[in-house]
């Protein structure tokens, strides 16, 4: 590896005169107006308010009581002030205003007492109460690193390393001693559970560690003791994804954890001069495709897992990735995230959608086309007429995936960016949604899925409960997807539970449900649910209607299935209360064999 880091150039400019001449062009290409107009506005609100601080009793508020989002805010909220603030000295050098204000920034977060959150801190030796001080050895020796310390200590490294030039000295040198103490010297003694695991924690911490140290790390030795260290860790992140390249934790996570993995990947080329290429393998082409085949109509998202059902895009992600592949398509530039869309207030994304934007590209929306991804076992459709947009999807998996929920055999359906059956998607994380009470909560149980309720029992979880796939056909008129989905519950008498879908592409388009049941004795119960959003609910003889701007009809024999409609109610991820509904349709005389089927028809 040592052979490899032989570049000693500058990784994101190769000069001071390089990088102003870049900020000076950018100022005045007027495609970069709004995106400059933004972060202007921002950083100009920014100035008037008073930096808070992450005191004690915020820290012990998730301990007491298992809220994460007072210590949260304040916590991102300085994140966002530092990503502000740096790129509006690189906007505005002669404005001394906001270096002051960055330094501030700089070292109110050097004095934080840990950059992790106090939810990553659980059995940690920061929240241990043992008193070990020695004149011999520091009182914390081996620091917690979990993504956000990772990703500050990313932070800090970048921006001073296109900020030194203005930077006071003190402020530089208190990073560079941060950055070790916390963060390489630890990664380098300490053998961390996210190393090994194969989802987006093994990406952003060890992509975050391994940029850093590109920036900051001068030894060779030392350097290639820490990438050394950081690439197994990146082929644990690619582990966790099937060939096909689906992000099973949802899109949003792919845009974090292949997000990181991509800014590590460009950094450590341009190291390498090109010799170490993270990007060029096949597995990590699909991966890179997953984007443009997740999104159901505009800003609307399959999104499955922890994800939000809507989403915006990183244009300058985007735009470098459709320099790697050929056909990577790029989106539309109105779905785009803005500044402050980022909660969280992280830098790395927020300077690339800058540096990495190219206005000379042209865009276009999602296309029409049905994929099946074989081993991730998920079907998505999207159908465009002169009706509008409509899209299908549907999924088998197992119900141990990462960020799971109990969801086999659930499915979406959208008209005009309208989701009338839809998935609630992520909740709002806190201490009992990562614990064993998770699938208590709605949008992660299968209560809280459009997926059958037998026996009154809900599916189960772990790897064990997973879907059979019976038959998949793509044709030009008509996509079926049929799987047995029984092994989801944990039902002696359940012999096979087949369900299928038949999505037939007209202009008004069709989506045809089956059920069939096969018990080994008579069911106390089946209910078909159905989560929808708080549409105007018609109901009418063997039929309901939800109608929005577009109207859905669902068809059903009533003299077969009783329909009741429950509101549910449910904290979203932002910690917001939203209103949907379960459309419930009991059998009303459940039999050993057993054919439920409903019509869902746009009109």
């Amino acid at each position: 590896m040592m052979n490899m880091l032989v570049s000693d150039t500058p990784l994101l400019f190769s000069s001071t005169e390089e990088k102003v001449e870049w900020w000076r062009n950018a100022k005045n290409n007027p495609e970069f107006k709004m995106l400059f107009d933004e972060i202007r506005e921002e950083g100009t609100k920014l100035l008037q308010e008073k930096e808070q601080e992450l005191t004690y009793s915020l820290f012990r508020i998730f301990t007491e009581s298992g809220s994460r989002l007072e210590f949260e805010k304040v916590y991102f909220k300085k994140r966002h002030r530092l990503t502000t603030f740096a790129i509006m000295v690189l906007l505005e050098p002669e404005d001394k205003e906001y270096v002051t204000a960055l330094e501030n920034t700089i070292w109110s977060i050097c004095n934080e007492y840990s950059w992790c959150l106090p939810a990553h801190l659980k059995n940690s030796i920061e929240t241990s109460t043992t008193i070990s001080c020695s004149l011999d050895r520091p009182s914390v020796e081996n620091y917690t690193i979990d993504l956000f310390s990772a990703e500050t200590a990313f932070s800090l490294a970048e921006i001073l390393k296109l900020t030194e030039d203005v930077l006071d000295p003190l402020i530089c040198k208190r990073i560079y001693e941060e950055v070790y103490k916390r963060v390489f010297r630890p990664f380098k003694t300490t053998k961390y559970e996210w190393e090994t695991q194969e989802h987006n924690w093994a990406s952003v911490c060890a992509g975050s560690i391994g940029a850093a140290a590109l920036h900051l790390i001068q030894d060779k030795e030392e350097l290639n003791t820490i990438v050394t260290k950081v690439l197994p860790a990146m082929e644990c992140y690619l582990n966790g994804f099937n060939d096909d390249g689906v992000c099973l934790e949802g899109y949003g996570y792919w845009q974090y954890g292949f997000g990181y993995y991509v800014y590590f990947a460009d950094l450590v080329k341009k190291k390498t001069n090109g010799k170490l290429d993270l990007l060029n393998s096949e597995k990590v082409h699909q991966i890179a495709l997953f984007q443009q085949r997740c999104f159901l109509n505009e800003n609307k998202v399959v999104n499955f897992s922890d994800a939000n059902p809507s989403a915006s895009v990183f244009l300058g992600l985007s735009h470098y990735l459709s320099k790697v592949y050929d056909d990577f398509e790029i989106p539309e530039r109105k779905l785009r995230a803005k500044f402050t869309a980022d909660h969280c207030g992280r830098w790395a994304p927020a300077i690339r959608n800058l540096l990495w934007f190219d206005d000379t590209l042209a865009d276009q929306p999602w296309g029409n086309g049905s994929n099946f991804f074989n081993e991730s076992q998920w079907l998505i459709s999207r159908h465009q007429t002169t009706s509008g947009h409509f899209s299908f999807a549907a999924k088998g998996g197992n119900n141990n995936e990462p960020h799971n929920h109990n969801d086999i055999g659930h499915f979406i359906l959208q008209g005009n960016s309208e989701v009338f059956l839809k998935d609630l998607g992520s909740g709002l994380y806190t201490k009992d949604y990562f614990s064993e009470k998770r699938y208590t909560f709605l949008c992660n149980g299968s209560h809280g899925h459009s997926v059958p309720i037998i026996n009154h029992q809900f599916q189960e979880e772990g790897s064990s409960k997973f879907a059979r796939i019976l038959d998949v056909d793509l044709g030009e008129d008509v996509d079926i997807f049929e799987l047995d989905i029984s092994n989801a519950y944990e039902l002696e008498n359940l012999r096979s539970l087949n369900r299928k879908f038949t999505w037939i592409k007209k202009e008004l388009p069709k989506l045809i449900l089956d059920d069939v049941y096969s018990f080994t004795e008579q069911p106390i119960s089946i209910t078909e649910r159905l989560i929808t959003s708080a549409f105007s609910i018609i109901e009418e003889e063997d039929e309901v209607i939800l109608a929005g701007k577009q109207r859905l009809r669902i068809l059903y024999d009533s003299r077969m299935l009783y329909l009741e409609v429950k509101k549910l109610n449910f904290i979203n991820h932002f910690g917001v209360m939203e209103e949907n509904y379960a459309l419930d349709f009991t059998v009303l005389n459940p039999v050993k064999k057993c054919n439920v089927q409903l019509i869902f028809q746009f009109e």
